[in-house]
C-alpha cells in the first residue's frame, strides 16, 4: 500500500508579515513507496525533537540518505509552539540559553531574532517583590540588593566564587565529572545559608529542573550555571518551536513524514546481525541500510525495543503545569522582561512572567500575554480548578483589581517535562545500544536543549564511524 504522507502548513497570524512567518511553514511532501526498494533508505530515524533533527543534520552533512519519522503533526518533539487565537504559545515554560556550546553550532541565532530576558529576577517574598540581578549586567540593581531578605551578603558572595568556580571548568569536564551530589547537598556545602535556598534557588533552578527539591545532579547545575554566566536567557520572537522548525527547514524536503507512528523496531529472524526494520503502527515496514537512530521520549524506547531488549529501569520523569492567560495590556503590573520568582515555600506557582514583556510578537496588537508555571503533574486538579488558583494567588502578588480581569487561555500538562537527573547519573552515556541502533535524546546526556542537541549529533557520528563513512 503506498504510503503518502503531507506535511502540514501553518499560517502566520494577521499581525505577523509572511515573511518573519516563513520558519514556521513546513514544506509540503509526498512521498509514495509500494515496494521494498522502496520503502529502504540509508538511515532512519524516530523523532522529529531536537535530538532526532541534530541527528538528520549531521548525517546530512555528509550527504546520507536518510528518513525522519514524526509521529504527530509537527518537529519539536516537547519544543513547540501552538497558535491560538494570535497568540504564541509555548509547549510549557521553556527559555534558550544563548552560550549553549551545541546550539552555537547547529542555529542562527540572528534569524531565531532572539529577544532577552532581565539577567535576574524578582522574587516575591514578605508581600512585596526583591530583586535578584547579575552584578557584570545589572551593577547597581544588584549593589541595591545587598540588603534584601533573599540571602545575606555572605550569600551573595558566594553566588561570585560559584560562577567563578565553574567558569574554569569546561562543559565536557563538568559533564563526564565522576564526582556528584544532590544539586541542594552542593549548595549547603559551598555555605549558602536556608534563606537564599527556599527564597531563590528552590524556585529558580526549581523551575529549570522542575524539580524544586532540587535533588537533580550538581553536575547538571554547574552546566547550567555556567552557561548563565556566559550567555543570555532568551526567547525567538516567533516563540520557542522556531528552534526545530529553523533546523527542519534546512534538511531535504522528501525527507520528513510527519503523522507516521512506529509501533516496534525488530531484527529480522531474531538475529542482530544488521540494522533493525521499523514496522509502522498502519502496517508498513521500512528498512535501513545502515541503522536506525532511535530519538523518542525515554518512556517510549522500552515500548519501542520491547522485543529486543529488556526495561531499563529509570526513576520517575519531571512533570510540569503551565497555564495561559490573556490580559488588557494596562492590566499587567510591569513591563520588564523579568521572571517572576515565588520565593514564599507556599501556594502552587513556582514562576511566571509575561511573555509579552520579553517579545511582543507573543500577542497580538493590544494584548497582553501571561504564564504560569507549577512543578507537578496535579493529576486530582481540573484545568479550571488550577487557573482559578493560580489567579487567586497571583492577586496576592499584584491586587485583585488587576488579575481578576484576566481571562484563561490553555493549559499544558507536560507529563514527561524532563527525565529524573538526580544522582548518580551518566550524562554521556554510549549512544550504541545494538547492531545498527543508536539511541539519543536528553536523557542520554543532560536535560537541556542542549543535551538534546549533542545527544543527536553523537548518535549519528557513531553510526558514521561504525560504517567506516567519516
Amino acid at each position: 500500500m503506498p504510503l503518502a504522507i503531507s506535511l502540514p502548513t501553518s499560517s502566520p497570524p494577521p499581525h505577523l508579515s509572511p515573511r518573519r512567518h516563513a520558519n514556521l511553514r513546513y514544506r509540503r511532501v509526498s512521498v509514495a513507496r509500494s515496494s521494498t526498494q522502496e520503502n529502504q533508505t540509508g538511515v532512519i530515524i524516530v523523532g522529529a525533537g531536537l535530538a532526532g533533527l541534530a541527528a538528520a543534520t549531521r548525517l546530512a552533512s555528509q550527504r546520507i540518505p536518510f528518513l525522519l519519522l514524526e509521529a504527530s503533526d509537527g518537529v519539536g518533539g516537547r519544543v513547540r509552539t501552538d497558535i491560538v487565537d494570535g497568540f504564541f504559545l509555548d509547549r510549557g515554560f521553556q527559555i534558550f540559553i544563548t552560550a549553549y556550546p551545541e546550539a552555537k553550532k547547529l542555529l542562527d541565532y540572528e534569524a531565531l531574532d532572539l529577544q532577552r530576558f532581565y539577567a535576574g529576577a524578582k522574587v516575591f517574598y514578605g508581600g512585596e517583590f526583591h530583586t535578584v540581578a547579575d552584578p557584570l549586567r545589572h551593577l547597581l540593581d544588584s549593589v541595591a540588593s545587598l540588603t534584601n531578605p533573599i540571602g545575606s551578603v555572605v550569600d551573595k558572595g558566594l553566588i561570585a566564587l560559584t560562577r567563578a568556580r565553574v567558569l574554569i571548568k569546561s562543559d565536557e569536564e563538568i559533564l563526564t565529572s565522576a564526582e556528584e551530589v544532590p544539586t541542594i547537598d552542593l549548595l549547603r556545602g559551598i555555605g549558602f545559608s536556608d534563606e537564599i535556598l527556599d527564597r531563590f534557588f528552590r524556585p529558580f533552578f526549581g523551575g529549570i529542573f522542575f524539580d524544586r527539591d532540587l535533588e537533580t545532579t550538581s553536575k547538571l547545575f554547574d552546566f547550567i550555571f555556567r552557561c548563565l554566566a556566559l550567555g543570555e536567557n532568551t526567547l525567538p520572537s516567533m516563540g520557542i518551536g522556531e528552534i526545530p522548525n529553523q533546523l527542519a527547514a534546512k534538511l531535504p524536503a522528501d525527507s520528513i513524514l510527519m503523522n507516521t507512528r512506529v509501533a516496534s523496531l525488530e531484527y529480522p529472524n531474531g538475529s542482530d546481525s544488521g540494522p533493525p526494520i521499523v514496522r509502522l503502527q498502519d502496517g508498513g515496514v521500512l528498512n535501513a541500510e545502515l541503522g536506525v537512530v532511535l530519538a523518542v521520549e525515554q518512556p517510549q524506547v522500552d515500548k519501542l525495543l520491547s522485543g529486543i531488549r529488556e526495561p531499563v529501569i529509570t526513576k520517575p520523569a519531571r512533570s510540569t503545569v503551565c497555564i495561559y492567560f490573556t490580559a488588557e495590556p494596562d492590566q499587567i503590573p510591569v513591563q520588564d522582561p523579568v521572571l517572576f520568582l515565588n520565593g514564599t515555600n507556599t501556594g502552587i506557582i513556582n514562576n511566571m512572567f509575561f511573555p509579552t514583556n520579553v517579545a511582543r510578537t507573543y500577542a497580538p496588537p493590544g494584548k497582553a500575554l501571561v504564564s504560569v508555571s507549577l512543578i507537578g503533574s496535579f493529576e486530582d486538579r481540573s484545568d479550571d480548578d488550577l487557573a482559578a488558583e493560580v489567579l487567586r494567588e497571583l492577586s496576592g502578588w499584584f491586587g485583585e483589581s488587576l488579575v481578576t480581569s484576566w481571562r484563561h487561555l490553555r493549559t499544558y500538562r507536560i507529563q514527561f517535562a524532563q527525565p529524573n537527573q538526580c544522582p548518580p547519573t551518566e550524562l554521556v552515556k554510549n549512544p550504541r545500544v545494538g547492531s545498527g541502533l543508536y539511541l539519543c535524546g536528553d536523557y542520554m546526556t543532560s536535560a537541556t536543549f542542549d543535551g538534546a542537541l549533542f545527544s543527536g549529533r553523537r548518535a549519528a557520528e557513531a553510526l558514521l564511524l561504525e560504517k567506516g563513512l567519516v
